[in-house]
């Protein structure tokens, strides 16, 4: 840490700041539990209202990972998934710190800090995740619904594929 003025600075080694990656997952996390707190507050669970002819806004609970795999588990997968999310968080905060400085890698690190963190949270307060987003085909072929942390952790996942693919294209 550094002072700078009255700004005080979170730096790496080689001068990046971490406060504004911090700020975006911090931004994610609050947008992801603002609206799981809408749909807790308003839909029952199972309820669904349809947005268009291929998405509606539904009330799923997630008792597993990325498309519901180990849901059926008899709880046990709660603490695991909760322990992955909080081990994930420190290794992401560590990656921050060493290289803050590197735009794309921090922006995709930040989206999924910030969509762990949220899926974290409704694990420890719930015992499943609140999914609320699904996409449909002529209402017969289902994506298993998801919600902002999900979104983000896919954005994020999609930008460590990008920064690496940059990185090796520079390397040559």
């Amino acid at each position: 840490m550094a002072a700078r003025g009255n700004t005080l600075m979170l730096r790496d080694g080689t001068g990046g700041s971490l406060l504004p990656w911090l700020a975006l997952a911090l931004i994610i996390l609050i947008v992801d539990q603002f609206t799981k707190i809408l749909i807790l507050g308003y839909y029952k669970f199972g309820d669904s209202t349809t947005i268009t002819s291929f998405f509606n806004i539904v009330r799923a609970h997630n008792t597993g990972a990325a498309f519901s795999l180990l849901a059926a588990a008899s709880g046990w997968q709660r603490w695991l998934f909760t322990a992955i999310g909080v081990a994930a968080t420190l290794f992401i905060l560590y990656l921050l710190k060493k290289h803050a400085g590197q735009k794309l890698f921090c922006f995709a690190l930040a989206c999924i800090l910030g969509g762990a963190i949220g899926n974290v949270i409704d694990r420890l307060l719930h015992g499943y995740v609140v999914d609320f987003l699904q996409f449909h085909w002529q209402n017969r072929w289902y994506f298993p619904a998801f919600n902002v942390a999900d979104t983000a952790i896919t954005i994020g996942a999609a930008g460590l594929i990008l920064d690496e693919l940059l990185r090796v294209r520079r390397s040559r």
